[in-house]
């Protein structure tokens, strides 16, 4: 790729957080998606199993200031389209230079690199997200090609209401995680989420690098329902100190709300999700917020609304075709 003067450009580097994470405040400020990250929470994302820095990420620089990056997410595995994710973006200050367009061309061109190496035999697909309110992303990508292929509502629930009353059928339990727990909830999860769009099983060590893992992971808010020692059904808590420290509103984000098949039916996510906003609250917390499929199979949307959830933001997944011309 051809670089403006004065721009370099290399691979991000685990050194590079602090300078990342003033990008990515600079970048809320003015796209206000929701999204803020200390430099620890951005080295932990470094740190994660499978992500091949030298090769599928860029930084851009000018100085010491990193003004862009981009990242290429390859899976490790396909269930019937191989997406490479790509995030990235470009410091407000240096926008419309052409420098976003450039650096998406480079993830598009990394992203056909790797579908080629790993996945060719099924069909690829460079997948990229923005929030509905991010007219320039859109733009930029909509100009690029992509197309709008998957919605998603961003909901949030102050925690000063009352929570609505709800069970756990007999011969059933309710308890908080525990690590003992840690294999059988994956099972659980990998289970509950096989039936949803666009997913596709990741290694063990990488779900739990963004999972229980996690530092953002709050085990004390999420809960488990057991049917003897086997997961029926859970809801993961996490918190990220960042978004407190700029907001001021100390949020638990619910990452994670599944329920086995064989257990659907009998209200275990909403009683799981109920028992989840009773502790939040409880511990100090002023707002609940999760993410939903507009799609999701499992009528999790009506769940939430009924619970007191509602939309705050909402945003779009867009995909673009991966050719041999790409």
């Amino acid at each position: 790729m051809n670089w403006p003067e004065g721009i370099q450009a290399r691979p991000i580097d685990k050194g590079d957080v602090e300078a990342w994470a003033a990008l990515t405040a600079a970048k809320e400020k003015v796209d206000q998606e929701g999204e803020n990250f200390s430099a620890q929470d951005l080295a932990e994302q470094l740190d994660r199993p499978g992500l091949d820095l030298a090769r599928n990420s860029i930084s851009l620089w000018a100085g010491d200031r990193m003004i862009g990056y981009g990242i290429a997410h390859v899976s490790p595995s396909v269930v019937d389209v191989d997406r490479v994710r790509a995030e990235g973006t470009i410091d407000p200050e240096f926008r419309r230079r052409g420098l976003g367009t450039t650096l998406m061309n480079w993830l598009i061109e990394r992203a056909g690199e790797l579908h080629v190496a790993t996945h060719p035999d099924f069909p690829g697909q460079v997948g990229a997200g923005t929030a509905s309110n991010n007219v320039s992303a859109i733009s930029l990508l909509e100009g690029l090609g992509f197309k709008p292929e998957r919605f998603f509502f961003d909901m949030q629930r102050p925690l000063d209401q009352s929570v609505p009353e709800a069970s756990i059928a007999d011969g059933l339990r309710l308890t908080s995680y525990d690590p003992s727990y840690e294999e059988a909830l994956r099972l659980a999860h990998f289970e509950a989420f096989s039936d949803h769009w666009g997913w596709a099983p990741p290694k063990p060590e990488v779900w739990r690098s963004r999972n229980v893992g996690s530092r953002a992971f709050r085990s004390a808010q999420s809960y488990l329902v057991l049917d003897g020692e086997t997961v029926a059904a859970y809801v993961n808590g996490y918190e990220w100190e960042a978004d407190t420290e700029a907001t001021g509103v100390r949020e638990l984000y619910i990452g994670q709300v599944g329920t086995r098949r064989a257990y659907r039916g009998r209200g275990l996510a909403r009683a799981t999700i109920a028992k989840v906003l009773t502790e939040a609250a409880q511990a100090g917390y002023q707002r609940a917020a999760l993410g939903v499929d507009a799609d999701n199979p499992t009528g999790a949307l009506g769940l939430y609304e009924n619970l007191g959830f509602t939309t705050h933001n909402k945003f779009t997944s867009y995909a673009l075709p991966i050719t041999s011309d790409v």
